[in-house]
């Protein structure tokens, strides 16, 4: 039995990082070496360096969406509508603020009643499905209205909002940013290709479970929500002779090797679509991933446990008292921490 609350760790408040370097690859850079334990610092411009010809970076080109609306229940006070996901044309599952006063039948109205909400399913699990209707098309309206859903960890908003997302974000449907591509910039892509690094892409888009936490004591009862993901043939086909040739294939961010994993239960990464749920705690013995970029994650999450599992694999029962002993040292040495914070490579 492992405990959530093994993977809790003090963060001091101001580590949280509030806004973005001034320059995405301006970011720092923690390297952890998994089989000697070792700990280099160095800047996010220098991946270059750490990485050889013929490896393959696999990178989640997932787009947030402006999914933060807020508007007033009709007849009643203000409301704020967080969406999740379309499941069909103009309905949406969403969460609401305050929920209670939201019951099937409510109506809200957004931007002095341009876009309209109806309250079509309130469901156990707290979440509404709402039904959109608009002078314009919804999606328009959606984005004229929207705000970007920054984690409610950071409490200021700031003209820095375009930075929560990557510079090569194109299919939308996120509720987050997969955060360990942000500190990407075109010209660094540009220089990993000449170098001989392959790029790919795959599509997960985050959904709600980056906004709940681990709600119960014992690793093994949680469960995971749902995402949606496309693996192509094409980007199958690069990791498959990638790993033939011997090179590293770099999983960039917990989402990409979420998918990765998923797609490789077989043991041979296979092009799919569909839902994964797949948690990935200690214990987990991974088949696609090479090396982890990533950033520093919350105390007692599942992203928290995804790495120490990822360090394990090397380290057979030590991979949580090596991440947290890496995140001791990077408190110390002053790094930013969550979204906006710096990154780590565990090779």
């Amino acid at each position: 039995m492992t405990l959530v609350s093994d993977f809790d760790f003090e963060l001091p408040p101001e580590r949280i990082a509030q806004t973005p370097a001034a320059r995405r690859d301006e970011s720092r850079l923690l390297v952890l070496d998994r089989l000697g334990g070792s700990l280099e610092h160095a800047f996010f411009r220098n991946l270059l360096a750490r990485l050889n010809q013929g490896d393959l970076l696999v990178l989640n080109d997932t787009k947030v969406l402006p999914a933060r609306l807020y508007g007033k229940r009709e007849g009643g006070g203000r409301t704020e509508l967080l969406l999740l996901e379309e499941v069909e044309k103009d309905v949406w599952t969403a969460l609401a603020r305050p929920a209670k006063r939201l019951r099937k039948g409510s109506l809200i109205l957004f931007g002095e009643g341009a876009l309209k909400g109806e309250v079509l399913e309130d469901r156990p699990d707290g979440e509404k499905k709402v039904f959109f209707s608009g002078e314009k098309s919804v999606f328009e309206l959606i984005h004229s209205l929207g705000e970007m859903p920054l984690p409610p960890y950071i409490s200021e908003r700031s003209s820095e909002e375009g930075r929560y997302q990557t510079v090569y974000a194109s299919p939308e449907g996120s509720v987050a940013a997969p955060t360990a591509g942000l500190h990407f910039t075109e010209g660094l892509l540009e220089e990993l290709k000449q170098k001989g690094i392959e790029v790919r892409f795959l599509t997960l888009h985050v959904g709600i479970g980056t906004f709940r936490p681990v709600s119960v004591e014992r690793v093994e009862d949680h469960a995971m929500h749902s995402e949606r993901f496309w693996l192509s043939p094409e980007t199958a086909s690069c990791i498959e002779e990638t790993r033939k040739r011997g090179n590293k294939v770099v999983a960039v961010g917990t989402t990409v090797a979420r998918t990765l994993e998923h797609c490789a239960e077989t043991g041979r990464v296979l092009p799919q679509s569909g839902q994964t749920n797949i948690f990935i705690k200690p214990g987990f013995a991974f088949k696609a991933v090479d090396a982890l970029l990533t950033n520093f994650h919350l105390p007692k999450s599942t992203l928290l446990m995804l790495v120490s599992a990822f360090v394990e694999m090397k380290k057979p029962g030590e991979g949580r008292e090596i991440v947290l002993a890496a995140y001791e040292e990077a408190v110390e040495k002053n790094y930013r921490f969550f979204s906006f914070g710096d990154a780590m490579l565990i090779i």
